[in-house]
């Protein structure tokens, strides 16, 4: 009986060994409900194992990995370097989480994929900006399928894409990673966008939340816009993506928001994401962002008190760079900072969407049926035919467009003719077809193409002086670079807290100070010295660009005196130099207000002063039946333009070859607007092509031919000059007039505005009911046809006004869009259906409301070129 009685209690406490077992790893079990496994696995984890779920990396490098040791909420795979990622690769990083860290906990592969995955071997496609010029949202659907495809070939389970911030400024310099200025196109592209992404099963993260630019079109400027313009300008395209494209993760913006870091504003996250828009999904901060708080916002005193600050604000994944950043901000979880519930919150959101992504039951990819880095080269005609629905024919007169078969020469200048560039967050792509390329190969034999750069598009006068012309002694050993004693004052006194030898100088402090340790941000002084030897003789220029004050002694000589406080200047002096010879030199600069810049520079390394450049491509153009000038803008984030005209020598290109007499076309490369009454007049044709990804050069030359017929239109205003802006087409009516006195109103190409090699004429415009209620849903209706001799495309486009209402609206606003292909001859009835949501408002509480009145309802070819309008009334 007594080894029965054993045997029974071996078997009892087996089950129950075995109970307890399976209800450990109820976690790891796929059939499991989510919620269950989720409450199991966040029973289950340690402080440290949370915080790595809230800690997101930039970097794969393999270092960072093995650090992870608690796990980690996931890696940016395209850091692995400069070769391809594939998903064995991928594989490999996984396991490491599945199989060495206690918990298993699988990790979230990301990477950006504004217009292409950035990776060797993934497709480049039109910039963002250019894909909101097709004013097409099938045609995103389809690109956008593309690139998730692509992500999924190769293991990559979130993006963070895309940007669907308003660009109400054309001088920010992240306007090409957006939709433009109006949120209904935005919201448009970015939920056609998001949504092949999510079904297959990616997730999408719009970014960033909400504004991201402020006064003068600078990145991340403090945004104190007021409310009712946040709502009804920044919010709706996000809206769009969460509520109707289904994004499960979202990114805050760098900037503050009144005051507050966007990384960390209650308001913003708490209140408005997830209590009014009910948003469920994790909310992740930019790179860097949430120090930021400390280092920049100052409303922290350091990384722990921001990330306690950022958490309690309803963030949930602190987004950096490194993991050696990990124990600043770990800092907070260990002391306590941070309530237990809130930490909970932000895991459990995290985990749930890595549970709902599959990744704890199937964390690896099938090699077997994942495609290789590569195999995706079928997108190509995709990526040409987006390039050639985002061209945007600007002006085109005396018939210059199409170019015409019998040319016999044609010449084709400017340095973006041959760089091919991609634009931000781009991928090499597979091969980059230039635009003199896409030229020469859509000539033929038949015309000669003649190629001259003309000049660069910078023309710089001057250079940070290199490395190896300098040279200092320390300690009797002669080291390349100058001695540099920075003094924790503004006069150069005492002892220096700081000396170093600099390799250059070509400083820019704008994030700190030059020692954070050390030095204060905003009260310092360096004195550089060293010898300086030139690499030949004559007389050069040389100096200091820069924040003054600042001055420069070489030998005995105080070439340049600025000992004062007031701009940004470069102040450069005449010396004659003696090739062999070394020059005492001795640069001393103060900074008592912060974000220091101070580059010693000269003019030695310019052999040419660019004249005979400029004269080969003259007389390019003069003895060719045409000229094509290809001309483009530098731009890109924290790279704002406070001048919206072509850089460098690139107008005076423009006037000197339209000046020969030959007919000039202007093609446009960048992402913004550019003004252009210095020129526009001189020449009959220009043609935007923005950022026109790796097929851009075969598509331009299929417009440049006739091959097709253009119709992208313009998702931003394009002003006259500079001090118009911000213009935007959906302002509100003003108190008074809206010109200057020096200026008129309007811009110099409005919104929606694109021009064809074929015309079209609009008619019969009806109304299936044209008076409803404030419930109702209508249609307008109307024709459409091509008056010209080929076939082409027409971007129409309806557009709003409120009659009148209890608050002031908007003079007009986009509410539906088409592009429709038609025939030479043709006609076709388009139509839109009007919704209460079109006609809604934000009442004075800030709550949507259609009131009754009437409703302009206007359809034409751009903001500016209205063809057709009717009366919609709605009834009490």
């Amino acid at each position: 009986m007594k080894n029965r009685s054993r045997t029974a209690l071996v078997v009892v406490l087996a089950v129950l060994f075995v109970g307890r077992t399976l209800e450990a790893q109820l976690y790891k079990k796929a059939d499991a409900p989510v919620e269950a496994r989720l409450r199991d696995l966040l029973g289950r984890m340690t402080s440290e194992e949370k915080f790595w779920q809230l800690f997101m990396l930039s970097t794969s490098l393999p270092s960072d990995v093995q650090k992870c040791v608690h796990g980690a909420f996931g890696l940016q795979v395209s850091s692995l370097g400069a070769t391809a990622c594939s998903a064995g690769q991928v594989n490999s990083l996984q396991r490491h989480f599945i199989e060495d860290t206690r918990l298993g906990i699988p990790i979230i592969p990301f990477d950006e994929a504004l217009h292409g995955l950035v990776q060797p071997g993934a497709t480049v496609f039109p910039q963002a900006i250019a894909l909101a010029a097709t004013f097409d949202t099938d045609l995103m659907k389809r690109v956008a399928g593309a690139i998730a495809r692509e992500c999924q070939g190769r293991g990559i389970r979130q993006v963070l894409s895309p940007v669907v911030n308003i660009a109400r400024d054309v001088r920010w310099g992240r306007v090409e990673e957006t939709y433009g200025e109006d949120p209904y196109l935005a919201a448009a592209m970015g939920q056609a966008y998001i949504s092949e992404f999510e079904k297959l099963g990616i997730i999408t993260t719009p970014k960033h939340f909400l504004a991201n630019v402020g006064d003068g079109g600078r990145d991340s400027y403090p945004v104190h816009d007021n409310e009712r313009l946040l709502r009804e300008i920044y919010l709706p395209p996000f809206e769009a993506c969460l509520r109707r494209g289904g994004s499960r993760s979202i990114m805050t913006a760098y900037n503050s928001l009144d005051g507050t870091p966007c990384t960390a504003n209650d308001w913003l996250i708490n209140r408005v994401l997830r209590d009014e828009l009910g948003f469920a999904g994790f909310v992740i901060s930019d790179a860097g962002a949430v120090g930021g708080a400390s280092v920049l916002h100052l409303t922290a005193s350091d990384s722990a008190e921001a990330a306690a600050r950022a958490l309690a604000g309803g963030l949930d994944v602190i987004f950096q760079t490194s993991a050696d950043q990990a124990p600043a901000f770990w800092k907070a979880f260990e002391e306590g900072k941070i309530a237990p519930e809130v930490i909970d919150r932000a895991v459990a959101r995290v985990l749930r969407a890595k549970f709902e992504l599959g990744l704890f039951d199937k964390p690896y990819l099938d090699l077997s049926a994942a495609e290789p880095p590569g195999a995706q080269n079928g997108h190509l005609p995709l990526a040409r035919e987006a390039a050639q629905k985002s061209a945007v024919l600007l002006k085109n007169e005396k018939g210059t467009l199409p170019l015409k078969t019998n040319l016999k020469a044609i010449a084709v200048l400017g340095a973006d003719a041959v760089e091919a560039r991609l634009g931000g967050y781009s991928g090499p792509g597979f091969r980059k077809v230039s635009i003199l390329e896409g030229i020469e190969t859509a000539a033929g034999k038949s015309m000669k193409v003649l190629y001259a750069q003309g000049c660069r598009r910078l023309s710089p006068e001057y250079r940070a002086v290199p490395a190896e012309y300098l040279r200092c002694s320390v300690e009797g050993q002669v080291q390349p670079g100058l001695v540099g004693e920075y003094f924790d004052n503004v006069t150069l006194s005492g002892n220096p807290v700081l000396r170093r030898i600099d390799p250059r100088v070509e400083f820019q402090w704008n994030l700190g100070s030059p020692d954070p340790q050390k030095l204060p941000r905003d009260f310092y002084s360096v004195r550089w010295s060293g010898k300086l030897r030139v690499p030949r003789s004559g007389r050069f220029k040389i100096g200091v660009a820069g924040k003054d004050g600042y001055r420069l002694t070489i030998g005995h000589q105080l070439l340049i005196d600025n000992w004062r406080k007031l701009s940004h200047r470069v102040l450069l002096a005449d010396y004659d130099f003696e090739k062999g010879m070394e020059y005492d030199i001795c640069l001393e600069y103060f900074e008592p207000a912060g974000n220091g810049v101070v580059q010693l520079v000269w003019n030695m390394d310019f052999a040419s002063d660019g004249q005979a450049e400029m004269e080969e491509a003259v007389n390019l153009a003069r003895h060719s039946d045409v000229a094509v000038v290809v001309a483009g803008i530098e731009e890109g984030e924290f790279r704002d333009r406070a001048r919206l005209g072509l850089p460098g020598r690139q107008e005076e290109l423009i006037h000197r070859v339209a000046a020969t007499g030959t007919p000039t076309v202007v093609i446009l490369v960048g992402g913004s607007a550019v003004t252009m009454g210095g020129w526009l007049d001189s020449v009959p044709a220009v043609l935007d092509v923005w950022y026109p990804g790796e097929q851009g050069g075969a598509a331009v030359a299929d417009v440049l031919f006739g091959k097709v017929n253009p119709a992208g239109r313009l998702p931003v205003t394009f002003p006259l000059a500079e001090g118009q802006l911000p213009l935007v087409y959906n302002h509100k009516p003003t108190g008074r007039g809206d010109g200057y006195v020096d200026l008129a109103a309007e811009p110099q190409f409005p919104f929606g505005f694109g021009l064809s090699y074929a015309s079209f004429e609009y008619g019969n415009l009806s109304f299936e009911r044209q008076r409803i209620s404030s419930t109702d849903s209508t249609v307008v209706r109307f024709t459409v046809k091509n008056s010209g001799a080929m076939a082409g495309e027409e971007v129409v486009q309806l557009y709003i006004h409120d009659e009148l209402a209890s608050l002031a609206r908007p003079v007009a606003e986009l509410k539906g869009f088409k592009r429709l292909y038609l025939e030479a001859g043709k006609k076709t009835e388009a139509s839109f259906v009007i919704t209460p949501e079109m006609l809604s408002m934000l009442d004075r509480n800030l709550r949507p409301v259609v009131e009754p009145g009437d409703f302009r309802i206007m359809i034409g070819s751009s903001s500016a070129d209205i063809r057709l309008r009717g009366i919609l009334t709605v009834e009490d």
